[in-house]
């Protein structure tokens, strides 16, 4: 049913060539379907004002902009994207209110006009970036450069013609060729690249060849072209070094013009002296992008129509950084904290999770053994989602691993690694070893095996390698565990209970490999979108180790219990065993006294499996979020221990009067006694019913 009136007259709405039903809601902002589909998934979907069938169930959504160009936020306001588009447009986009505006600097379109038939041209791109510090003006380019200072409501010009038109050029009517192609208007700004130094240098490359440097804001303007490259040749991308005043790296794409050469230049005195940076790209692969690492002099990233490459001596030498990067043209690339973003053509957007070991790497690297500097680690959680998750066939992104990735390389294969993760006193909070072989724990997979994957550990092999720690302390022992609805391909589907999360904080990192230690600093901190205190993140670390120490307490009790009952049912089952009535009669009283801690129903009952499975939960939830538990949680903590405490002292009396009793049964009829495991010999591997969630 559907009202576009507030509810004030409903209509049936019906998706015939998909036959689901939706159902239109609003939250005073602007209205969104509710699908309930085939029986009820639940799931919900923005739909726009203007258009009730469009309706969208992913985590992307348009920003303003155009189809192509930049997109890029303001620095000040993330609710505020700049996107350009065809023929100069720049559009203003508000996340708040989903307004788009008009901002370009002469906002009547150019796409499509000859370039001297129009007071500024563009081409298929409009160039847009941001100046590195305040007050952050936003430029853009056509064959002049602008630049406003107040998103976009004012632009000033502050070049001159910087693609070569010359005024008295001749032969500019009708087809004009490459030749006189410049001197008669055809080029445009192609790349912007404002210093990370100095607001006041700007670089720019054109799209005919020609690179312009100005260090004082605009007021004048120097040629420094690179010797060799050719008319026409595009300067894909220009980046300036953030380490090295004076230092930029220019892409040079000419496959236009059918030269697929590789091109790549570097220059450590602001333009005046260019050299050659192409040894080991790929010969009849055009570059389109060179970026320089923010952290490690000479570390660089190129972007080239056969993937992307890495250099560690500032260009000197270039090698692959494929992986499994699809072989497709990479248009660009960002590097963000410690990722490296890749924008392809048209095989999606692709991210090296952490390049921290890139920013280490030598020569040497793979003959010794090390333990590589961490990048600090964000206490940020697996998905949550609480209802079915999308088909496996269903095209997704993947998320980087959750918390911290350490790695090591082996310079030969070890007997044992051991790693440690060790809090500022000293104490080891995890401990990870090679030569463990314990199982994960048992839980009814209710679900294709696609949803799971075998568990990693530490590897003692040579070579490189990485090891993700979800930053949570040791997985609490319970009575059952299940796993999670909350399921991502590709990852292993989730069991719960996990251990909680550690606290930020500064941890140190020992890595053992056969008695020889390595340590590492690593700083874990605050998901930076929670607000938070720290007092609340204690309370709730604490919370859960009250928890979890009630858990083992069930544990135990359960496993002594389930231990029991399975020597019981064994005697039962035995020909013979139990053929004197009176043994007969002394099992099946002590099995019905024993009954209600395993099957006991209703709030008061002292079912040790029903305890536990609540508890658990209770530990799940306040390890869904940075904050201190809610007071009904409280209650149910105490409410459930002192039923815990009831079922274990109705347990304890069986077992010391009860027991002993059938004990002395079995031995006159000649049977082994009922043993109750130790701590050490309790092991509940009956796998968790399996639930029928909706």
């Amino acid at each position: 049913v559907v009202s576009v009136d507030g509810g004030v007259h409903w209509s049936d709405w019906y998706n015939q060539p998909t036959g689901q039903f939706y159902h239109l809601a609003t939250d005073n902002r602007f209205p969104y379907w509710i699908y309930s589909g085939q029986q009820d998934s639940g799931t919900v979907g923005i739909a726009s004002r203007s258009d009730y069938g469009a309706l969208s169930f992913r985590d992307w959504h348009p920003v303003g902009g155009d189809e192509r160009d930049y997109d890029i936020p303001d620095p000040l306001d993330a609710n505020i994207i700049y996107g350009s588009g065809l023929g100069g447009r720049i559009s203003r986009w508000d996340a708040r209110t989903g307004e788009v505006q008009n901002v370009s600097p002469w906002p009547v379109s150019s796409y499509g006009a000859r370039g001297t038939d129009v007071k500024y041209r563009y081409t298929w791109f409009t160039p847009i970036a941001f100046s590195a510090q305040a007050p952050y003006a936003l430029y853009s380019g056509s064959q002049r450069l602008f630049r406003s200072t107040d998103q976009g409501r004012h632009w000033d010009t502050i070049s001159p013609d910087l693609t070569g038109q010359r005024d008295d050029a001749k032969g500019c009517d009708g087809d004009v060729p490459i030749e006189r192609a410049r001197a008669c208007g055809y080029g445009v700004i192609f790349s912007i690249a404002p210093s990370p130094h100095n607001n006041d240098e700007i670089w720019i490359g054109t799209d005919n060849g020609l690179v312009q440097l100005t260090r004082d804001g605009g007021n004048s303007w120097n040629a420094i072209t690179p010797k060799g490259v050719p008319d026409w040749a595009k300067i894909s991308s220009l980046d300036v070094s953030s380490l090295d005043p004076g230092t930029a790296y220019a892409a040079i794409d000419n496959h236009r013009q059918d030269d697929f050469r590789p091109r790549a230049m570097r220059t450590h005195d602001y333009g005046k002296t260019w050299n050659m940076i192409a040894n080991g790209l790929p010969d009849g692969h055009f570059v389109s992008v060179v970026r320089a690492d923010p952290v490690r002099r000479g570390l660089l990233y190129a972007g080239t129509d056969a993937g992307v490459f890495v250099s560690f001596d500032d260009g000197d030498q270039w090698q692959p950084l494929q992986r499994n990067l699809p072989v497709a043209w990479a248009r660009d690339l960002l590097v963000h904290d410690n990722d490296l973003i890749v924008a392809t053509q048209g095989r999606a957007i692709w991210v090296l999770d952490d390049v921290s070991v890139l920013r280490q790497l030598d020569a040497a690297a793979k003959a010794t053994t090390r333990l590589f500097a961490p990048a600090p680690a964000f206490r940020v959680r697996n998905d949550q989602n609480k209802d079915t998750p999308p088909p496996a066939e269903t095209a997704l992104g993947k998320n980087p691993p959750n918390g911290a990735i350490i790695d090591y390389t082996l310079a030969t294969s070890a007997k044992q690694v051991t790693l440690e993760i060790r809090d500022a006193a000293g104490h080891v909070v995890r401990r990870f070893d090679s030569n463990d072989a314990t199982p994960p724990p048992n839980a009814e997979a209710y679900f294709s095996d696609v949803w799971l994957k075998p568990a990693t550990n530490l590897t003692k092999d040579a070579g490189a390698h990485r090891f993700e720690w979800n930053l949570r302390l040791v997985r609490p022992k319970a009575a059952q565990y299940n796993y999670s609805i909350a399921a991502v391909l590709g990852d292993s589907a989730p069991i719960a209970p996990a251990g909680a999360l550690v606290l930020p904080g500064d941890y140190q990192v020992v890595l053992d490999v056969d008695g020889h230690e390595f340590r590492q600093p690593l700083t874990i901190k605050s998901d930076p979108r929670v607000q938070t205190t720290r007092a609340d993140l204690d309370q709730a670390l604490q919370f859960s180790r009250s928890i979890e120490t009630e858990l083992a307490r069930v544990w135990q009790a359960y496993g002594e219990v389930d231990a029991v009952q399975k020597q019981l049912d064994a005697l039962t089952k035995k020909e013979g065993a139990a053929a004197q009535s009176a043994t007969r009669e002394a099992i099946a009283a002590f099995v019905v006294k024993l009954e209600p801690l395993r099957e006991g129903k209703g709030e008061a009952a002292p079912n040790l499996g029903a305890i536990s499975e609540v508890l658990a939960a209770l530990a799940s939830d306040i390890e869904g979020a940075d904050r201190a538990p809610t007071t009904p949680q409280e209650h149910v903590l105490a409410d459930y221990r002192a039923r815990l405490d009831r079922a274990i002292a109705q347990w304890q009396a069986l077992r010391e009067h009860d027991l002993a009793v059938l004990d002395a049964q079995l031995k006159r009829a000649g049977l082994h006694e009922i043993h109750v495991p130790t701590v050490d010999e309790i092991r509940n591997d009956g796998p968790a019913e399996s639930k029928d969630l909706p």
